[in-house]
């Protein structure tokens, strides 16, 4: 006789879940969203952007650093957390210069797509509007400060994978950034390539391939998609959700 399936429990369903598993990995596993920015399958561990805090038999926990416990609870999308998401998210938004509308990442932009998930469409707070470089010195990429939110997947990416360690952070608080390893601190000079995957693993845009600007029609990228199919009585809550932040 076979040893009976572990499984958690994320939002009242019963999940099937392995050793070893982040309650992130587990719920991607099983077909389910925890709403996240600075996981990838591909990486290690970061929990940098707190945006995937679920609360574990009631102890709050970034999903993506915990490692699920048979027979535990998880609590996921609940207004106390969802709450907490638009609170970071908004700070996200107003840290950087995002202007959805005439971005090339829109509809396929991670943060963007998270905050029509938990029905976040405004800031809340004065933009700072903070002064930053566009580095086009690289023939291939583009690196755009403005709409970078410090996930650090581009870091990780090109230590982890590529090997070459392209990318790093310096600074502290609301002076941190992404810097270039290179002479000059120019990507162009810098030993990134456009197959790397730290040239195509940026959620909101900050990296970029040049000359596949719209490819994609707005409208078809994946986020569009994915709202078009959301239930409807979902889509009503996220509209109500804006009409309060108006208000």
């Amino acid at each position: 006789m076979s040893a009976a399936r572990a499984t958690f429990t994320l939002d009242g369903l019963e999940l099937p879940c392995e050793p070893g598993q982040t309650i992130l990995e587990a719920a991607v596993a099983a077909g389910r969203t925890i709403p996240h920015l600075c996981w990838h399958p591909g990486l290690g561990q970061s929990g940098a952007c707190r945006l995937c805090t679920v609360r574990v038999d009631g102890q709050l926990g970034a999903a993506c650093t915990t490692r699920v416990r048979p027979d535990s609870t998880v609590e996921c999308r609940t207004e106390e957390l969802d709450d907490r998401r638009r609170m970071l998210l908004q700070m996200l938004f107003v840290e950087g210069n995002h202007f959805c509308p005439g971005c090339e990442k829109s509809g396929d932009c991670a943060l963007q797509a998270a905050a029509y998930e938990v029905g976040m469409t405004g800031p809340h707070f004065e933009e700072f509007f903070p002064s930053r470089p566009v580095d086009a010195s690289h023939p291939d990429v583009w690196l755009d400060l403005n709409r970078c939110i410090l996930c650090k997947l581009c870091v990780r990416a090109s230590t982890e994978v590529d090997g070459k360690g392209v990318f790093a952070i310096a600074g502290h608080g609301i002076h941190a950034h992404v810097i270039v390893d290179s002479p000059s601190g120019r990507l162009g000079d810098s030993r990134l390539a456009v197959t790397d995957l730290a040239a195509h693993i940026c959620p909101v845009g900050a990296i970029l391939p040049k000359r596949r600007g719209f490819a994609v029609p707005i409208g078809q990228r994946r986020a569009d998609l994915e709202r078009a199919t959301t239930p409807a009585h979902l889509r009503a809550l996220a509209d109500t959700q804006r009409q309060d932040d108006r208000g």
